[in-house]
């Protein structure tokens, strides 16, 4: 298992969570159709698995790479990894990529509140976040609005590739 991390200055409050978590989408979320997915997994057949997250909280950030792989892959997948995250800083995600990831992020919106708990539990983190209490209604709105454009700019602004910290858990890397 392999992990690359940094801590990333953006914040909860950050305009560009939205347009970061939109980006995520496109990067590694919707499994089989993520950039990452698709270039390391399915054409590269380096990686058994692989998922990007952002822990994006009030005080404190961290961006992530996670991955598994044979040990001689180890360098060839963060080599693919870091080439996908340049390709989100300089080019334009794809018209297709965008609706796909806006799709996904709107579809878990009323999941996310389809139980008594769940309306509960996203009611009491949004009052620890000082976030408005109609933030899934706004959230709607600003995925529905960001542009390939944002989210170049959001992922060149906020993801330092050359700060990334590769931490192994297994064989060493061959």
């Amino acid at each position: 298992q392999v992990s690359l991390q940094e801590t990333i200055g953006v914040l909860r409050s950050d305009p560009d969570y939205y347009t970061l978590r939109v980006g995520g989408s496109v990067l590694g979320g919707g499994f089989y159709s993520s950039r990452l997915w698709v270039d390391v997994r399915e054409k590269a057949g380096l990686v058994y698995s692989i998922n990007q997250s952002f822990d994006i909280g009030k005080t404190r950030s961290t961006f992530s790479v996670d991955y598994g792989c044979d040990p001689p892959n180890v360098s060839k997948a963060r080599a693919l990894i870091v080439k996908d995250l340049q390709d989100m800083q300089t080019q334009l995600v794809t018209a297709a990529e965008l609706q796909r990831s806006k799709a996904e992020l709107l579809a878990v919106i009323p999941l996310s509140e389809s139980s008594e708990r769940s309306v509960a539990v996203g009611l009491l983190n949004r009052s620890q976040l000082d976030l408005p209490l109609d933030e899934p209604v706004r959230a709607a709105n600003r995925y529905v609005a960001t542009t390939p454009e944002q989210i170049r700019d959001a992922f060149a602004k906020w993801i330092r590739i050359q700060d990334l910290v590769q931490v192994v858990t297994g064989p060493p890397p061959g």
